[in-house]
């Protein structure tokens, strides 16, 4: 048995790193063959009724530990420069403005043919509302320079601004004063711990010697994400300045506590650490979204009460996506595509609490809205083929 699930395992996810690899040529999003193989592997076994464990309750941690990774693997590779400032207030505004204007759609229209109240049917709406950088960032790796940035910006802020807005809904049941205070003030705190945790890994990385020197860092990060998760703070936060600050090294190198090190080894000691995060994200993203294909039964697909809402859904999401590019002036082609649903609405949804539970907003349209977007972005991304552009180099400082 123990064989069987070793073989099994080492298949599918060395079939996982052939859709990667092939996914440039294919233009076909990996994730998209995910699904499809999980799925198929399902539906194999109920055939030859072989006896399936219950992997669901895997799916949101394997969920989790992959959110952090693809934040960290996408926010390691921005660079924050001046030439940048523009892409990146657009990216903040285009992640939570269309999050905002969308849940209020979704929950506007399901008000219109239930009783429920509007809080909750705001709770329900948040997760299909949030961009997937699970999703997203891969098939970002496509695109010119300056669209693959705004698509990891904007996605990896698109998931952190959710998850905020989530948990403020379920959190408080007014918006006034003291809750934009608590929420500010949480903001601050989750900065300054996110500052000191990146002073404590460089003091790491400089420091250990012995042969495993990421894994403990790693498991630390977690450790931190879980810990200010637990006291309600903004946990994804964490994640992405920690990033943007181990990955922007440079912007302090004149800070008198960085003068005790040597920068440019610690960029090396950042890279490796970088592709570590990348692999452990492969790892954790396709074991997420095979599994995912494996739950998915047939009848969620084809649900004909949910089919039309979903359809309703997803031109919403694009519409809103066509205003928002076209008032922000960035390129519909390819942009316009990447508004996939996936590993965080999931995420969200599982979690929402049984007091808040809306019957039209369930599995099958879950399932339904996240397969529809990914295929509008397959679809974009094999008709649209966009030439590589250079741009021209940042200048930062050099380390010699």
């Amino acid at each position: 048995m123990e064989l069987t699930v070793i073989i099994t395992l080492s298949s599918l996810l060395l079939i996982a790193y052939i859709f990667d690899l092939s996914a440039k040529k294919t233009r076909i999003p990996s994730v998209i063959m995910l699904l499809i193989l999980g799925f198929g592997v399902g539906q194999i076994l109920k055939v030859i009724e072989t006896p399936i464990p219950d992997l669901q309750p895997i799916l949101p941690i394997l969920g989790t530990i992959g959110l952090i990774l693809i934040v960290l693997e996408g926010s390691l590779e921005l660079k924050l420069h001046p030439s940048k400032i523009g892409l990146i207030n657009k990216s903040i505004l285009g992640s939570f403005i269309p999050i905002l204007l969308l849940s209020f759609l979704i929950a506007f229209f399901f008000s219109l043919i239930s009783d429920v109240p509007f809080r909750t049917l705001l709770i329900n709406a948040v997760p299909l509302c949030i961009i997937s950088s699970a999703i997203a960032i891969p098939s970002a790796n496509y695109l010119s320079s300056r669209n693959k940035d705004f698509i990891i910006y904007e996605s990896s802020l698109s998931d952190i601004f959710g998850v905020l807005y989530f948990n403020f809904l379920l959190r408080n049941e007014v918006l006034n004063f003291e809750a934009i205070g608590v929420f500010t003030l949480e903001m601050i705190i989750i900065a300054i711990i996110s500052l000191g945790a990146m002073i404590g890994l460089i003091f790491l990385l400089n420091k250990i010697d012995h042969r495993i020197k990421f894994m403990p860092i790693i498991l630390l990060i977690l450790m931190v994400y879980a810990i200010t998760k637990a006291y309600h703070l903004p946990a994804l936060l964490f994640i992405l300045f920690i990033g943007l600050y181990l990955g922007n090294l440079e912007l302090f190198y004149k800070n008198k506590w960085m003068k005790n090190y040597d920068v440019y080894e610690l960029k090396k000691e950042v890279t490796k650490f970088h592709d570590l995060i990348v692999e452990g994200a492969f790892l954790i993203r396709s074991l997420f979204f095979i599994i995912f294909g494996f739950l998915i039964a047939p009848a969620d697909i084809i649900n004909t009460d949910t089919i039309l809402i979903a359809l309703l859904i997803v031109a919403g999401i694009f519409i809103v996506r066509y205003l928002q590019l076209l008032i922000f002036k960035l390129p519909f082609k390819p942009l316009l595509f990447f508004g996939p649903r996936g590993l965080i609405t999931i995420l969200l949804y599982v979690s929402i609490p049984s007091i808040f539970s809306f019957n039209l907003i369930n599995q099958s349209l879950i399932i339904q809205v996240i397969l529809l977007t990914a295929i509008i972005l397959m679809l974009g991304l094999v008709f649209f083929n966009e030439p590589d552009k250079k741009e021209d180099s940042e200048s930062f400082p050099k380390f010699n």
